[in-house]
C-alpha cells in the first residue's frame, strides 16, 4: 500500500512537470503568434491577424488600426464595414483577401469589391476583384485608398472614413462562407509634388527569358510567408487546386515582368482542362495588378502576363487600372493557383511549375516623402532576401526563436521552483512524521496513513498535486 502511494504520487510529479512545460511552450506560441491549430484552408493566414466582426451599418464599424492584419468572414451577398480614423496628410490602403473553402463553384463575375467612403457616403477609392474565367475558388485580393491629390476637395479632409466590402454571387454559385484577411496601411504625404503627368513612351517589349537555368524554390502558402525571387527561372511543384505565393522587390524606375509554364504530364493523358492555371500580379498594398490564365492538355503550357509601365509615383494619377496600382516601390506578389479539375483527369499529384520573373530597369531615387515609407521602398535586406528565399515567417524566426528560448527558461524556473516547494513539503512532512513516530511509539503505533500510524516517512509532492 505504501510503495503503491509513492508511485502514484511520483506519476503526479510526472504529470505536473510535463503540464508546466507544456504550458510555457504554450505562451512561447501565443507570444511568436504561431498558430496550433489547422486554418481548415490551403491559405497561410497571418499568424497575428487580430478577430474582427464587420458591421452591417457605417456608424457600427469597428476601427481598423494601421500596420495590422485581421480576421473575418462574409456571407453570400454579405456587405460588411469597418473604419478607419485617417488624417489630411497620409495616403491610407486597406486591402482583402478573400478566402473561399476548397472545392467551392464560382461562377462567372462572383467576387468582392472594396470601397473606401467619407462620412457623407462619397467614394474615395475602390477596386473589385473575380474569379473571372477561371471558375474555380481561389484567394482573391482588392483594394481600396484614399490618395491625398492637390487639386481634389472630395475625401481630402480628417476624420472617420467607411471601408465596405462587399461579396457578390450568382444564385446558383456554393453559399458557404468566406474568410478574409483585412490589412491597413498608411502612406506619408510628399514633401514636394512632382509631375504628374506619365511619360508617352515607355519600354513595352518583353526581355528575353533570365539566364542562368531553373532553382528550386517552392511557394508559399499565402501573402504572409510569400517566398521571395529575384530575376532568375524557378521551379517548384504545384498541385491541384493549391496556390503558391511569392514575392519580388521592385523598386521606383524598375519593370516586373513574369510567365508561368506547366510542364508535360507524367501520365500520358490528353484531356483538356481550359484555364487550368491562373497567375496574378499584386502590389506592395495587396492591390490587384493583372491576372491572366492558361488551359491545360497535358503538354507545356506557357501563360505571359502582359507588359506594364515602370513603378512610378505619378502613376497614381492614370485612369488605367493597371498602371493606377503600380504607384510604389516594394515587394510585388506573384500567386500562381492550379485549377483542382486537372485532379480528374491527370491525378492529385504535383504538376511541374516553371516561373520566369525579369526586373528590368535602374532603381530611380523614390519622391520626398514626409516620414518613413515603411512597405514603400525597397532596401538592401530585401535585395538579399529575394536571392536566399526567404519567407516572412523565416525573416521573423529568429525572434520566435529568442520567445521560445526565453519561454524555456520560464519553464525551468517555474519548475525548478515547484520541486523546490515539492523538496521543502517532503521534508516537513518527514519532520511531522519522525515526531508523530517519536511520540507515538514509532512504527506500528496508532494514527499511521495505513492504520498503523508510523512508518517512514512518505516524500513526493504534496498530496493537492
Amino acid at each position: 500500500m505504501r510503495t503503491q502511494r509513492v508511485e502514484t504520487t511520483r506519476r503526479g510529479a510526472r504529470r505536473t512537470a510535463g503540464a508546466l512545460v507544456t504550458t510555457a511552450v504554450l505562451t512561447a506560441a501565443a507570444l511568436s503568434g504561431t498558430a496550433w491549430a489547422a486554418d481548415g484552408g490551403a491559405y497561410g493566414f497571418d499568424g497575428g491577424a487580430a478577430p474582427i466582426k464587420g458591421a452591417a451599418t457605417s456608424l457600427d464599424a469597428r476601427q481598423l488600426k494601421a500596420g495590422q492584419s485581421y480576421r473575418d468572414s462574409i456571407k453570400k451577398d454579405g456587405k460588411l464595414y469597418y473604419r478607419v480614423d485617417l488624417d489630411d496628410k497620409q495616403n491610407a490602403y486597406v486591402s482583402v483577401v478573400a478566402v473561399p473553402k476548397a472545392g467551392g463553384k464560382p461562377e462567372y463575375g462572383d467576387g468582392i469589391k472594396v470601397s473606401l467612403q467619407d462620412g457623407s457616403g462619397a467614394q474615395c477609392g475602390y477596386q473589385d476583384s473575380s474569379f473571372g474565367s477561371a471558375e474555380f475558388t481561389r484567394p482573391i485580393t482588392a483594394y481600396a485608398h484614399r490618395t491625398i491629390e492637390a487639386d481634389s476637395s472630395t475625401c481630402q479632409q480628417a476624420g472617420a472614413y467607411y471601408v465596405l466590402v462587399e461579396r457578390t454571387s450568382k444564385a446558383v454559385s456554393t453559399p458557404d462562407d468566406w474568410e478574409l484577411e483585412i490589412r491597413y496601411v498608411t502612406e506619408p504625404g510628399v514633401k514636394r509634388t512632382g509631375p504628374t503627368e506619365l511619360p508617352e513612351n515607355w519600354p513595352s517589349a518583353s526581355p528575353p527569358p533570365p539566364a542562368g537555368g531553373p532553382q528550386k524554390r517552392q511557394g508559399g502558402a499565402g501573402f504572409h510567408d510569400a517566398v521571395s525571387l529575384k530575376q532568375g527561372e524557378w521551379r517548384a511543384d504545384i498541385k491541384p487546386g493549391e496556390t503558391l505565393f511569392y514575392r519580388v522587390p521592385v523598386d521606383w524606375g524598375q519593370q516586373i515582368f513574369a510567365t508561368a509554364e506547366l510542364g508535360s504530364s507524367a501520365t500520358g493523358a490528353t484531356e483538356y482542362i481550359g484555364n487550368a492555371l491562373a497567375l496574378s500580379l499584386d502590389n506592395p498594398a495587396r492591390g490587384h495588378v493583372d491576372q491572366d490564365t492558361v488551359s491545360y492538355d497535358g503538354k507545356p503550357a506557357t501563360l505571359v502576363l502582359d507588359p506594364h509601365r515602370p513603378v512610378a509615383f505619378e502613376n497614381r494619377y492614370s485612369s488605367n487600372s493597371y498602371t493606377n496600382a503600380l504607384r510604389f516601390a516594394g515587394w510585388y506578389y506573384l500567386s500562381a493557383t492550379l485549377s483542382p479539375e486537372v485532379a480528374k483527369a491527370y491525378g492529385d499529384k504535383p504538376v511541374p511549375l516553371s516561373l520566369r520573373v525579369s526586373v528590368t530597369g535602374t532603381a530611380k531615387a523614390g519622391p520626398a516623402y514626409d516620414g518613413d515609407s515603411g512597405p514603400f521602398k525597397v532596401t538592401a535586406d530585401d535585395r538579399e532576401a529575394a536571392a536566399s528565399g526567404a519567407s516572412g515567417p523565416q525573416a521573423e524566426k529568429s525572434d520566435s526563436m529568442a520567445l521560445v528560448a526565453a519561454a524555456g527558461i520560464g519553464a525551468g524556473t517555474v519548475l525548478v521552483a515547484g520541486l523546490g516547494v515539492w523538496t521543502l513539503a517532503g521534508r516537513r512532512r518527514a519532520a511531522r512524521d519522525a515526531a508523530r513516530g517519536g511520540a507515538q511509539g514509532g512504527p506500528g503505533g496508532p494514527g499511521g496513513p495505513d492504520g498503523s500510524q508510523g512508518g517512514p516517512p512518505q516524500f513526493g509532492p504534496p498530496t493537492a498535486w
